[in-house]
């Protein structure tokens, strides 16, 4: 299964909330594992106000970007292109939703993915409406 996980679902593999064990079984169970190009800035900017935060430790964040970084290293990244920036407008026209959000979706669009894995039920609606298959993991 092709499976593809906006950064709220990718989140869960480094921070422990509600949904972290369903997204590290999904990702167990995959055969291969997309996320867009945004998905590490995203990660990133969550982790940094945990830190801010005082929720995660300088050190600890070191340790799950670390992680992170070398676990893409081995995923699929969709990247924007003309045809996923259409996709885009044409998602923020038709749902309401932010412009990252949309993002997500149109990779997964474009990578035709099998699944789509995310916390977000305004995101989740807009994907399913798109065809997606969709996995609600909050």
């Amino acid at each position: 299964m092709n499976l593809f996980l906006d950064t709220s679902a990718f989140a869960k593999r480094y921070v422990a909330e509600p949904g972290s064990e369903r997204v590290l079984a999904l990702c167990q169970e995959a055969d291969a594992l997309f996320v867009s190009v945004i998905c590490l800035p995203e990660l990133v900017s969550t982790l940094c106000r945990l830190v801010r935060e005082k929720s995660l430790g300088r050190a600890a964040y070191r340790k799950l970007k670390a992680e992170a970084v070398g676990d893409l290293a081995d995923a699929d990244i969709a990247q924007i292109t003309p045809e996923v920036l259409a996709t885009v407008v044409a998602l923020l026209e038709s749902h309401p939703l932010r412009a990252m959000d949309a993002l997500h979706v149109a990779c997964a669009l474009a990578c035709e993915a099998d699944a789509f894995v995310s916390a977000d039920h305004r995101q989740l609606a807009a994907a399913r409406k798109s065809g997606l298959k969709v996995v609600d993991v909050s």
